[in-house]
């Protein structure tokens, strides 16, 4: 089922089925601004990323001297969520634990994730809450896709020096080597061949606020990334979308890590904590 909210300005619609935003409509041009999936390339279009970023060395991971598995990016996007409320400006979901999820991840917690419209501006909310009486470890993170084409410009708000980490492309594994992509400079041109390596991964990115533009038209996209400590920006070589991904997590290196509460990255919630992470997209034609 997809639920949908609009005002003057947008329309969105998000489906309940892994909480995944599906459309971001201006109401002005009648421009849709979402990635609409496409098998040949991508089927996903925003998949919420948790409790892992990324993929595990071999797929599992140990806590307290137990093994678990666990996909690459979580379960988060494979489950039903439930839908909490609509309001006139917002959608609400929910994801909760049970027996199924208890036996990749042994945690109880609640996942709300709140998607509101202001005008041209979308806001993405994520709440997570630690329901255990003991430290909870995660990642949490956002894998939104934006249309766009060939040549079009991601733009820094401030000048960035940046390395990208190097990626075993059978694997999916962090390797020890990086690899310069912008030295003092604003601008990063999607080009056929940028993605060929798989995802740009960085960390110490200085801007919080990105913007998707082209030379061949005045619409644009203004992203904040909610201050996460990496940055994924990643397509299909060639595709029409570029897909500018904020975490609060990382995928394992070759080296086995002893627990969970040791992976690069890790998140840890205090009991009865709640972890907010918060992106925007704003509009602009």
């Amino acid at each position: 089922m997809i639920h949908y909210v609009e005002n003057d300005f947008l329309k969105i619609g998000v489906k309940q089925f892994g909480c995944e935003l599906t459309s971001i409509v201006s109401k002005k041009s009648g421009a849709e601004y979402l990635w609409q999936g496409d098998a040949s390339f991508w089927r996903g279009q925003s998949p919420v990323l948790f409790p892992i970023i990324g993929r595990l060395l071999e797929d599992k991971y140990y806590y307290n001297g137990r093994e678990y598995a666990m996909a690459k990016h979580g379960f988060a996007r494979l489950l039903e969520w439930t839908h909490v409320e609509t309001t006139a400006d917002s959608l609400k979901f929910l994801l909760t634990d049970n027996e199924e999820t208890m036996k990749s991840y042994p945690f109880r917690f609640d996942l709300y994730v709140t998607f509101s419209i202001d005008k041209n501006r979308l806001t993405v909310s994520h709440d997570v809450i630690n329901k255990n009486n003991f430290d909870m470890y995660f990642s949490i993170g956002a894998h939104p896709a934006f249309n766009c084409s060939i040549g079009d410009i991601l733009t820094f708000e401030q000048e960035e020096d940046l390395d990208t980490f190097k990626i075993d492309l059978e694997k999916s594994l962090l390797l020890p080597d990086r690899y310069p992509v912008m030295k003092n400079s604003k601008d990063l041109v999607i080009t056929k061949d940028i993605f060929n390596e798989d995802a740009l991964i960085f960390s110490d990115v200085r801007s919080q606020n990105i913007t998707l533009h082209s030379n061949n038209h005045n619409r644009s996209i203004k992203f904040n990334t909610g201050a996460s400590p990496y940055l994924g920006i990643w397509a299909k070589p060639g595709a029409p979308y570029v897909c500018i991904e904020p975490w609060f997590g990382i995928n394992d290196s070759p080296k086995r890590k002893q627990d969970l509460s040791e992976k690069t990255g890790i998140e840890k919630a205090a009991p009865d904590s709640c972890f907010n992470f918060t992106w925007y997209a704003e509009i602009n034609e």
